[in-house]
């Protein structure tokens, strides 16, 4: 029987129970996705939560780092019947308030990491363009998004410390996630393995005292945009939101990397204002170490790892060994000005394969500046 408790509710979009999704592809998935950081400590954290009902998994991840020291509690379950159920091992996740306000809870366990967290939205929940992208014929990204910046409140443990979260001083974001993009284990590349997939991501929901910035493109090498959004949202829900146009980013690399340390980001004018913002990227959290956004071939999001499995990972961001396995997806603090404002939040970005803006020629080569 496919039947759940989600069925007696109102809120059927196809002709199946709520257990099943409205396509066969493997790749569908569910996602919750929450960051907050510190204004005045060494501190960031992101968790995330996923469903995948083709898959027939759930699982949730919590990272946090402190100075140079990362840890990761992650763990997943197989799916069961109630996708109103949204906790696997010592992790979970819970709607307070729809669009508003959520708990996100990491019990206490043998990694010395937990936390018991309350986000509540500062801006109106945004709806971010659909995400569709098609390689070789294959539908690769279909998704749907909303995005939100908030404060958070609640106490976290780590490391024999405890760090009391209070609105004032902790800032971030969530986002909400769902539809088709690659998850679960490796399938066969097949007539892709002769054209890999080059692109560049990137990603803001940046806070400022009384709206957010909200900015993300991503391209393919030549430039082209499959994907790109700027607005600005007022904390003011009865203030409309402002679309901003295309907007245009100069980031600056390490060199010999491809690790970014500032940027510009043009939104254009509003009203004769010039939105152009400075970035300086801080204290990064590394996805691709343990959360299921890396290539671990033991752990990604939707692999299925049995009844129940639950892990603790701990990583010296300072050891030459770690460093070798910090690609891919980055997750950094953001300090953003534009005018007489100063704004926090996420910057996340990602470089895969050649880039001609940059200068990225191949899969591996780091950043070389251009002779001036």
């Amino acid at each position: 029987m496919s039947l759940s408790p989600l069925d007696d509710y109102p809120v059927h979009q196809v002709a199946h129970p709520m257990r099943r999704v409205g396509t066969g592809d493997r790749n569908f998935y569910d996602r919750y996705y929450f960051n907050l950081h510190a204004l005045d400590e060494d501190v960031s954290l992101i968790a995330g939560f996923g469903t995948y009902p083709n898959l027939g998994t759930f699982d949730a991840f919590a990272t946090i780092v402190v100075g140079d020291e990362q840890t990761v509690v992650r763990a997943s379950r197989e799916l069961g019947m109630d996708r109103m159920d949204t906790s696997v091992g010592p992790l979970r996740v819970e709607v307070l308030e729809g669009l508003k306000k959520l708990r996100v809870v990491l019990e206490p366990n043998e990694w010395d990491f937990s936390f018991d967290l309350t986000f509540t939205g500062t801006v109106p929940a945004h709806e971010e363009p659909r995400h569709f992208w098609r390689q070789r014929e294959r539908v690769v990204f279909d998704t749907c998004r909303l995005a939100q910046t908030g404060r958070w409140e609640g106490t976290i443990d780590v490391g024999g410390r405890r760090f009391e979260v209070e609105p004032q001083r902790w800032w971030g974001c969530r986002d909400r996630s769902w539809g088709v993009r690659p998850v679960g284990e490796p399938e066969p590349p097949g007539i892709l393995a002769s054209q890999p997939v080059s692109m560049l991501w990137n990603y803001a929901q940046i806070q400022f005292d009384d709206h957010a910035l909200i900015y993300m493109a991503h391209e393919n090498r030549d430039g082209s945009r499959v994907l790109e959004e700027s607005v600005r949202v007022w904390n003011d829900p009865g203030r409309p939101v402002e679309h901003l146009g295309s907007p245009r980013h100069e980031l600056t690399f390490t060199p010999g990397t491809r690790t970014c340390e500032r940027a510009v980001i043009d939104f254009g004018e509003v009203d004769g204002e010039p939105i152009v913002v400075q970035v300086e990227a801080s204290r990064p959290i590394h996805l691709a170490l343990g959360t299921g956004y890396g290539r671990d071939p033991e752990w990604m999001h939707g692999m299925y790892q049995g009844p129940l499995k639950v892990q603790g990972l701990h990583f010296d961001l300072a050891d030459p060994e770690t460093k070798k396995q910090l690609t891919g997806i980055v997750d950094m603090v953001g300090v953003y000005r534009y005018g007489d404002r100063t704004g926090y939040g996420l910057w996340e970005y990602m470089v895969v394969g050649p880039h001609d803006q940059y200068g990225f020629q191949d899969w591996t080569d780091g950043y070389r500046p251009r002779p001036s």
